[in-house]
């Protein structure tokens, strides 16, 4: 026979279930408020799109006003961590053998840090490495093709140039000159970069990444969700090279830029493709090795860490979800996750914020202390190299060496040009800096072994480049010329640029 409750037992009976049913109506409430709160965002916009481009990103600030607010926070740049910041910091300053290792290349004349995507083009019309034409006779040196991850006027600017009318054909784009489309591009990375204006969904607004795909059989379009919220940055932080225009098997005749994918995602496929076309950046002025330029592969050596194999996105941490009232949304302030650890790293990891940060900065400290060994034994090389072939060294003799160097040099850039690499995958970027420490020590071996046979007694010679001011010197860079006429270029030719774009109805300011 069942056991009779007691009165005050059943009181407490009543009252738990009437204190859960009170809870789940206040859950339900909720949810039904967010989803009328979000469905009123896509139900009442005051802006409807028929273009799925619209390349002015303050256009979408009346009916997504969080993002764009938040997005306008990429032009903070008050973030600091132990290696990297928000600010523009001189790399060249810091590490003078770099200003040695890109010798014959414009990365040898200015190279920062990265600011946020707000100062984008700003940054690149200021840096050294873009030319100045107009001024005093300057031709322009660089393809339109540079623009391309600058904004979303660039896609719109590629379907306009099209021949195919409105279909995006990126080769008329790729072979104007940069300065042509200087009143065009001046809408800095934005909306459209990321999504289709016309129903806001997630895709990647350059061709480049399409057609990588494809080339190995796959269609970003089939992509999932998860997965385009990486390749929308993958379009652009990623390694790309561009066919020369008369290169045999460039039909466009264009600077076209295209991603070295073919043979796979890591380092070594990138090298694999690069020496099967006979490709290099640039002849090394020093050692004469063709050097191949890493751009930034964010996307593929973050592909070889544990946060993307456990299917971890990157605006999962670098565009972390906010609430505010009954809506969820990407902070798109995008910037390191060490900034925002509480909305990034702990979602998923339960330990303090200061355990979690010291850990990055831990696996930072091993990665740099490798890469500035590979720096030193590189920097010498070039010099060395130098040397030999200056005291006579015959183009057999030197092949070898070149061949490691180039090889060194690759691993080195691919390495330390990607953004956030010692984050993403720290043990991959140890693995390739250290075999760029024994490709140069390889070369600098044989170079040795060259020099014994010409004579040379001891250590060779090499100049001071101790700083980043000695090394452009020992380079042979006239530094004063290069900065006074981008300062010409930038009060002569870039305000007239904006001035056009801003008549034309492009640059719209509120």
């Amino acid at each position: 026979m069942a056991k009779k409750l007691k009165k005050w037992q059943g009181w407490i009976l009543f009252l738990g279930s009437m204190a859960v049913v009170f809870l789940l109506g206040l859950l339900v409430s909720s949810l039904l408020e967010r989803r009328a709160e979000v469905a009123s965002v896509f139900n009442n916009k005051r802006t409807v799109f028929e273009d799925s481009i619209v390349a002015q990103n303050e256009k979408f600030k009346a009916d997504y006003p969080r993002e764009y607010e938040t997005w306008a926070m990429t032009e903070d740049t008050t973030f600091k961590s132990k290696y990297n910041s928000s600010q523009e910091v001189d790399v060249l300053e810091q590490r003078p053998e770099m200003v040695v290792l890109w010798a014959g290349y414009a990365f040898s004349r200015h190279y920062n840090t990265p600011r946020g995507h707000k100062h984008a083009l700003e940054d690149m019309r200021k840096i050294l490495r873009t030319g100045n034409p107009g001024i005093d006779g300057d031709a322009d040196m660089q393809p339109a093709t540079c623009w391309t991850c600058k904004g979303p006027d660039v896609p719109r600017m590629m379907r306009e140039l099209s021949d195919k009318k409105s279909v995006m054909d990126p080769a008329n784009f790729y072979a104007k000159k940069w300065s042509e489309l200087g009143a065009e591009e001046v809408n800095t990375i934005g909306c459209s970069d990321c999504h289709d204006a016309t129903t806001m969904d997630l895709r990647p607004a350059r061709p480049a990444i399409y057609e990588a795909f494809a080339r190995r059989g796959l269609d970003v379009k089939k992509q999932s969700h998860q997965e385009m919220r990486s390749l929308v940055c993958a379009q652009c932080h990623v390694e790309y090279y561009f066919i020369k225009p008369d290169d045999p098997n460039n039909p466009n005749k264009a600077n076209y830029l295209m991603f070295p994918h073919d043979k796979g995602l890591t380092c070594e496929a990138a090298e694999e493709y690069y020496d099967s076309i006979g490709f290099y950046d640039y002849i090394h002025p020093l050692s004469k090795t063709p050097i191949l330029k890493a751009q930034h592969p964010g996307y593929e050596i973050s592909q070889h860490g544990i946060h993307a194999q456990r299917g971890v996105s990157c605006a999962d941490c670098h565009m972390p979800y906010k609430q505010e009232g009954g809506v969820k949304f990407s902070d798109h302030q995008i910037m390191s996750p060490l900034a925002k650890i509480d909305r990034t790293c702990q979602t998923c990891h339960r330990q303090d914020a200061e355990v979690l940060r010291q850990n990055v900065y831990d696996r930072q400290e091993k990665c740099n202390e490798v890469r500035t060994r590979a720096e030193q034994e590189l920097a010498r090389a070039h010099f060395e190299a130098k040397y030999i072939i200056d005291k006579g060294a015959t183009e057999a003799e030197m092949k070898p060496i070149q061949a490691l160097l180039r090889k060194s040099q690759w691993r080195w850039d691919y390495a330390i040009a990607s953004h956030g690499a010692t984050f993403h995958a720290p043990q991959e970027v140890i693995r390739l800096l250290s075999h760029s420490v024994d490709y140069a020590q390889q070369a600098r071996l044989l170079i040795a072994r060259v020099a014994a046979k010409q004579g040379l007694v001891g250590e060779i010679p090499v100049p001071d480049y101790s700083t980043k001011a000695k090394a452009q010197q020992a380079i042979g860079l006239d530094m004063q010329k290069l900065k006074d006429k981008k300062q010409r270029f930038l009060n002569e030719v870039v305000p007239k640029w904006i001035d056009e774009a801003r008549k034309n109805g492009k640059l719209i300011e509120i």
